[in-house]
Formats: structure tokens, C-alpha cells, sequence
């Protein structure tokens, strides 16, 4: 089993850091673990990300080495870095990346709703999982890093409404209005807890099986 690292709302640095004290641990020998939290609103730029990506956001900003365009992250959010030694795993990223949609992806599908990964395979920018409604919205962004195989980043799910999110950028590229949240899609606003202690079991499960 991993280690829970419940952190609440915290600021994006220093949960940023408290994610590279992990990664030196796990590279040492020590326990993986998920990192779960919210930041207070903060747009992080990935490897791919351009000057179009920015419309005039004025909040906090940071540059940050993970995959993926401009994102944003909020309190609405349930935001997961899983810290995972992919040399335990057969070095599968691809599989590390459909453990977190897939864990995702059967949290909506017990709530009713359904939902699928990447609608376009070989399509990087539409990483994340996209509920099916018409059209699709992104309702969770995914972008990762590896270190000597360890990764670090992981997984934001939209789950409250949020008045500031996505507003000022070009999210993973897309517009605004692609993006949407559980609470909108459910008009019902659910405890935080029982989504986490969800995607944390789904996780949980997923990385197990991709032991070798």
C-alpha cells in the first residue's frame, strides 16, 4: 500500500517541494506515496506551454517542468501527486498515465456518469478525462514528471464550481468553456472526502497491478 500524504489547501510551493523531498525518499528506498491536496488559485506552465497560453491571467504563476501546456489549479480541485518508482513497474508510463485515468474515469462512471481518457490517441494535448456530453468537457487535466524514473506531478479533478478557474489562460489549449466540474455536472455539491478516499482506492489498486 502507498502513503497517504493528506495536505489540505496549501500553497503550490511548498507543496511543490514537499513533493521533491518524496522523490529523493522513494529514490532512497523509501515508501511511495500520494500526495493529496488544493492549492488557492495558481496557473502552472508545463514544457509545451506558449505566450498564447496566457489571456490575461494576473494570479500566481509558476514554470514548472511537468508535461502539458498552461493549467490552472484551485480550492474546487482534488489535486494528486503520486510518487511512484517506475522501475518497480517495468518503466510503463503509459500504464502509470491510464492508472490515473482510469481511477478517474470509475469515480464518474459510479456516480453515473461516463467518461473516457484521451478522446485522441496520439493527441497529446487531449490528455486528462472528458465526461460524455455534447460536446465532451474536460472535467480532470493529467501532466507528470519522472526523475530516475520517480514521478512526481500527477492529476487535478474538477470537483467544485469555481468562479476563477481557467480564466486568463488557454487551458491544456483548449478554451474556457471546455472545461467543467462534478458539482456542475451533478448539480449537487458532494463531500471532498468521499472522492478522495474514492480515486485514492482506485489508485491505489491500479499501481498494485502494474507491480512486476
Amino acid at each position: 500500500m502507498l502513503e497517504i500524504h493528506q495536505l489540505g489547501l496549501i500553497d503550490y510551493l511548498e507543496a511543490y517541494n514537499f513533493q521533491k523531498k518524496q522523490v529523493e525518499l522513494v529514490k532512497e528506498g523509501e515508501k511511495e506515496c500520494l500526495i493529496v491536496c488544493s492549492h488557492p488559485s495558481v496557473v502552472t506552465l508545463g514544457k509545451k506551454s506558449s505566450p498564447e497560453d496566457l489571456k490575461g491571467w494576473e494570479g500566481a504563476l509558476y514554470e514548472i517542468e511537468r508535461g502539458g501546456k498552461a493549467t490552472y489549479h484551485g480550492p474546487g480541485q482534488i489535486v494528486i501527486y503520486p510518487i511512484i518508482d517506475l522501475k518497480k513497474r517495468g518503466q510503463n508510463i503509459a500504464g502509470f498515465l491510464e492508472v490515473m485515468e482510469n481511477a478517474m474515469i470509475t469515480v464518474l462512471n459510479e456516480l453515473e456518469l461516463k467518461a473516457s481518457g484521451n478522446p485522441q490517441r496520439g493527441k497529446p494535448d487531449y490528455t486528462g478525462v472528458w465526461v460524455q456530453t455534447n460536446p465532451p468537457k474536460k472535467i480532470a487535466s493529467i501532466g507528470v514528471a519522472v526523475s530516475r524514473w520517480i514521478t512526481f506531478h500527477g492529476l487535478a479533478f474538477n470537483l467544485f464550481k469555481d468562479d476563477a478557474a481557467f480564466k486568463g489562460i488557454s487551458p491544456c489549449g483548449f478554451t474556457t468553456e471546455t472545461m467543467t466540474d462534478l458539482e456542475t455536472l451533478l448539480n449537487i455539491r458532494l463531500e471532498r472526502s468521499a472522492i478522495e478516499k474514492s480515486l485514492i482506492d482506485h489508485l491505489q489498486s491500479g499501481f498494485s497491478k502494474l507491480l512486476v
